[in-house]
């Protein structure tokens, strides 16, 4: 997994509630069990016409915001299903942080083990960010996970945040759950060697 320390890029403005995992990947999708090919299908009903065409109108096919690394959006972010799909569409996409003022517990707990950071802010500083993010396409800030802030370059835009102390380690290392077995790996070689 790829080690989250500061992530600076184009905030993409997803002014919606309760955005649902079938919203972030159809069903239709969920054929297979490799983390990647997610990517193209992202909203993939609110991205593409029926006729296949790209819908204009969606954020994420817009100029600056189809290489965003940072969607901001609002309350209940990935509710619905428990697929572990919706964080691999994400971050296949190349959206490494999400934040949002609430998230559905199961999908909070996915990003977390794939990678992404879904990072819980006031919603009044959310609104801030969306509202800068929507005036200016090509806005950027920084998530700095080590400082635990977020900011923009003129640090009009300077909010501190809080992160569960191991969440905040795994992600900093780049470590999912079978990274953090690996890390003991010489104990589990020198066990089965005495199991013989």
């Amino acid at each position: 997994m790829e080690p989250f320390v500061q992530l600076e890029g184009v905030v993409a403005p997803l002014d919606a509630v309760n955005v649902d995992t079938d919203m972030i990947i159809p069903a239709v999708y969920l054929k297979s069990i490799e983390r990647t090919g997610f990517g193209p299908n992202l909203f993939d009903r609110y991205r593409y016409n029926e006729d296949g065409s790209e819908n204009p109108d969606f954020i994420l096919n817009q100029g600056p915001y189809r290489s965003s690394k940072i969607l901001v959006s609002g309350p209940n972010f990935g509710c619905g299903s428990s697929r572990e799909h919706a964080p691999w569409a994400l971050e296949d996409f190349g959206i490494r942080c999400i934040i949002a003022p609430s998230f559905a517990d199961i999908f909070f707990n996915n990003c977390f083990k794939n990678g992404l950071l879904p990072l819980t802010l006031p919603e009044a500083d959310v609104r801030r960010i969306m509202d800068k993010a929507t005036a200016s396409p090509g806005f950027q800030i920084t998530v700095d996970l080590e400082a635990k802030q977020v900011r923009d370059a003129d640090e009009e835009i300077v909010v501190d945040f809080d992160v569960d102390d191991f969440r905040r380690y795994c992600l900093l290392n780049g470590l999912d759950d079978i990274g953090l077995t690996l890390q003991h790996e010489d104990a589990i070689s020198a066990f089965e060697a005495r199991q013989g």
